[in-house]
């Protein structure tokens, strides 16, 4: 892997190690690109408290500690600030206004909740419910259709035991990912710890709608982002589907530095 636009860190409070180790985990891999995507911080009305996501009081040290290794080491790696976000359309407001004056170089969107913390469900399991597999992909492709988001992290989160409706839906999905040349995510995370994502199934879909994939590391430990033997079986997932690999995504691949 060349780059990683899915890092996390300990703010997200399930998320564990330095910020400084995830950028030396990066170069010690060989990376020439490192994004920053945390779970990003909404601001809830009723007060409530998120335990996935950092706190709005923890921007500031976010964008200091990014930039300030973004300086250290940019002679050794490229580094981006991102974010790593849902599309719940009554909270983006609030949402703008809290990042407004942020240098935030991108967002990728994370549908893990249909709705606003706490009166919703995680999205990442399986379902009996169709219409749960359906509201998601609406949810996926309004979201991408802001243009607030580079791609979608996990994509087939979303499991459902009925294979049919499954196909029909991500194969939706996997059609307005092609028309619009984002790529399917293949969830290093997801496949070493044997989740239901990233599916086989699902990128053989992808495959035959012609989509290209990027590999996301979805680091929530350093050791995610020099995992040889993960990123060698998303690789392997990549070429049995027949999904060419990009590398960087559009505007955010290596900078070069002049001495």
């Amino acid at each position: 892997m060349l780059a990683n636009y899915h890092t996390h860190t300990s703010r997200c409070k399930h998320a564990s190690g330095e910020d400084r180790q995830y950028v030396e985990n990066a170069i010690r891999n060989g990376m020439q690109v490192l994004g920053f995507s945390d779970h990003c911080p909404w601001v809830y009305p009723d007060g409530f408290v998120s335990g996935t996501r950092m706190m709005p009081s923890e921007l500031d040290d976010y964008v200091h500690s990014v930039e300030s290794l973004r300086d250290e080491y940019r002679r050794d790696i490229t580094i981006y600030l991102g974010f790593e976000a849902e599309y719940i359309p009554e909270l983006m407001e609030a949402q703008d206004r809290l990042l407004e004056g942020y240098p935030i170089d991108y967002m990728i969107l994370g549908e893990h909740f249909a709705e606003r913390e706490p009166f919703t469900t995680y999205l990442g399991q399986r379902f009996q419910d169709p219409a749960i597999l359906r509201n998601y992909v609406d949810m996926v492709i309004e979201g991408m259709e802001t243009g607030r988001y580079l791609y979608c992290a996990h994509p087939d989160l979303c499991g459902l035991n009925d294979r049919e409706i499954y196909d029909q839906e991500y194969r939706r999905l996997c059609s307005y990912l092609k028309a619009h040349s984002i790529p399917v995510e293949i969830n290093l995370l997801g496949v070493v710890e044997h989740r239901h994502y990233t599916d086989p199934h699902f990128l053989r879909l992808a495959g035959e709608a012609g989509c290209n994939a990027i590999i996301g590391c979805d680091a929530h430990t350093p050791g995610r982002l020099d995992h040889r033997e993960g990123q060698a079986l998303c690789q392997t997932m990549a070429a049995q589907a027949g999904l060419p690999l990009v590398d960087f995504l559009p505007g955010f691949g290596p900078k070069h530095i002049t001495p």
